[in-house]
This record gives structure tokens, sequence and C-alpha cells, in this order.
């Protein structure tokens, strides 16, 4: 099944929020708390593969109690956003690349791999009952969470037969609600997010669920996000718990982590590259160990530390901790090599410059 021959069968929900109530939630949506009045749905099994695409009411999902995503934890998800641009029409970025990304992911946890252009038009079938959830104030968007769960009621260990896609959305506010602020991390050497061969170039709840104890560690140290090392020799640096992260040195050259097959291929990751070439500046991909990052900020060789991903695009980190030690400054202001390259995707995101590389796909009309 593709995208160009699916009808979408859709029911309107019967208690969808009236326009009052609906303005009141875009005034202050937070994120990922409030969502949208409609969801969209598509079954898979081996027999048939994908069918019964469907919009339909938001609301709780039937399961059965051996449904195989309860005990096996087969289940992958996507974040993506929809943009208001200031005449009103409706647009997300790099859906391609999100579909893609899913379908990698499908294949690593053994599931269905979903065609990416079906994936573009559940969004957009999403959007043909909910624009109006679409919030147009400044550094707004709405969420998407497309998210695809094994529902065969069976109890042996092998890859389901079965599975649904869906897709739901959440107005969000602004990430940093007053202003851009450097973040404190703190430096795992306890724990790993992913291990060699294993999820970690996957987008799946396993991930998340392995980073949660070392993120509230980081919690309890002062920080808002913890960061992990790599599975095999403990030294070079991965990623955030849910972020990807870059380092700036003195000269300009911008370096992250190359990719290992245990850190997630970010969309924003891939964009901030291609921005930063696109000025002329030395990118490198590769290893960089943790003693590189301390030493490079203790002595100014590494001007500037971020970190990316769709939720918040760019959060500059202020300072690394970690037992025994802290280096850089929490109280530092955003550098600037990372405010320029996070005002120039968010202004190509909203359609305040050009978008040279196609990155964007209207979803409304």
């Amino acid at each position: 099944m593709s995208s160009s021959s699916t009808v979408f069968s859709v029911q309107r929900s019967g208690h969808a929020r009236s326009a009052a109530e609906r303005d009141q939630i875009l005034s202050a949506p937070g994120f990922g708390t409030r969502f949208t009045d409609h969801m969209v749905a598509i079954t898979w099994d081996r027999d048939h593969g994908w069918h019964d695409a469907q919009v339909r009411p938001y609301g709780p999902l039937s399961l059965d109690p051996a449904a195989s995503v309860l005990h096996y934890g087969q289940e992958i998800f996507e974040g993506i956003k929809a943009y208001r641009h200031a005449d009103g029409s409706i647009w997300t970025f790099r859906p391609q690349a999100n579909g893609a990304r899913l379908q990698r992911s499908a294949k690593r946890l053994a599931l269905p791999e979903l065609p990416v252009d079906l994936f573009v038009e559940s969004l957009r079938q999403l959007i043909s009952v909910d624009a109006h959830w679409v919030p147009s104030a400044p550094e707004t968007s709405l969420y998407f969470r497309p998210f695809m769960i094994a529902d065969e009621a069976f109890l042996g260990v092998r890859a389901a037969q079965k599975a649904t896609y869906y897709v739901i959305a959440s107005p969000a506010g602004p990430y940093f609600a007053k202003g851009v602020a450097p973040v404190s991390i703190w430096l795992s050497t306890d724990y790993a997010r992913a291990g060699k061969g294993g999820t970690g170039a996957a987008k799946c709840g396993g991930n998340y669920a392995a980073s949660l104890l070392p993120q509230t560690i980081a919690q309890s140290k002062g920080c808002s996000q913890v960061l992990f090392l790599d599975p095999v020799e403990g030294k070079y640096i991965e990623e955030l718990g849910g972020m990807n992260v870059f380092l700036v040195y003195q000269d300009g050259t911008l370096v992250t982590p190359a990719l290992s097959g245990s850190i997630l291929e970010g969309i924003t990751r891939s964009s901030i590259l291609q921005l930063a070439r696109d000025r002329g500046m030395t990118v490198q991909e590769r290893k960089m160990s943790i003693d590189e990052w301390k030493q490079g900020v203790a002595s100014g060789e590494i001007a500037e530390v971020f970190a990316c991903g769709t939720a918040a695009v760019v959060t500059p980190i202020g300072e690394l901790k970690g037992e025994g030690f802290a280096v850089g400054n929490p109280d530092a202001e955003a550098g600037q090599v990372t405010m320029a390259l996070r005002k120039e995707l968010t202004d190509i995101q909203y359609g305040r410059l050009p978008d040279p590389h196609g990155w964007l796909v209207r979803l409304d009309g």
C-alpha cells in the first residue's frame, strides 16, 4: 500500500473541543500534555499488508493483555512538527527523512516497514481534520507522534504478525518559555544508553526507558540532561538522553560524534550539518573522547557546546558535570554560532527564510 492507492476513512469526533476550549489550550499549550481531537490508525498483518487506513476520534486503545508490545517492547516511534507560516499555511519539515528513519527502526525491531509516502500522507490526513490545532503564536507548533506497536496476542518470543501504526498530535509551546538559555548536563559513567549491536540507532521506547534512571540521577545533581559514552570503551561521546551533541571550536570547526550504530541519526543533526557546510564551516563527524571535551573547554579551545533535537531544536550547553569534576560556566550566555544555526533552522521551518534544500512539505491544501 502507498499513499496513491490509499483511501482513508474519516470518522469525525462527536466530542471535539469547542473553539473556545481549543483557544484556551493553544494559549499555553506546554508540550505533550494535551492532544488534538483525532488520530490516524493503519493496520498491518502478515496476510493483508497495510490496510484499513483511518482518521478517527482520539481516544484509548483496546489491547489484548497478551499483545506483544506489552511483553517484548516491540514498538517504534517518531517525532516531527507542523508549522503555521505567516500566510496561515501549514508545513512540516523533512518528513521523508522521518519516514525513512521509521523504516530503519522497523527493520531493527522486526516490525513491518511503512512506505514513506504513506507516512507523509498520514500527517496530511490528520491535518485535514485538525488543522485548527496548529498554533500561530511565535515559536509554537503542532508536534506529531507517529508510532507503531506489535499488537498480536501471542506470548511466544518471535516477531509479531500483526501491528498497527498510529499518529497522534499535541500542540507545543516554545521549548524555552523565557528565552533560549544554556543548560547543565551530567556525565553518566555507570550506565550506557545502548549496547554494541543493540537498538541505539533505532527510535524505540526501550532506549528511552534505559535513559530514565540516569536522567533522574542527572536531575538530582542539578542537571537537566544526561550524557552517555560509547558502550564498548566508555570514553567516547555518544549522545544525550534524547538529543545529539555538537562542539564548536575556536577556529570555527563544528564537530559531532560520528554515527556508530548506537547513536540515533537525528533529522535536526543532519540539517545542522548541512547548514554549517552551506556557511563554509569546517564540519567533522568523528570520534570525540570525553577528555577532549573537558580539556578543550578548560583551555578555551572549545568555544561552544550545544545539543539538538526536534523538540528544542538547539539547546546551548553551559556546563558539563560528573563525579568529581565540572567544566564550563552554567551562567554563560548562548554562543553566537549556536544561536545563528538555531535561528537559521527555525527561520526555514517557519517560512521566514528561503528553503534552498526543499526540506519543507505543505500539509494543507
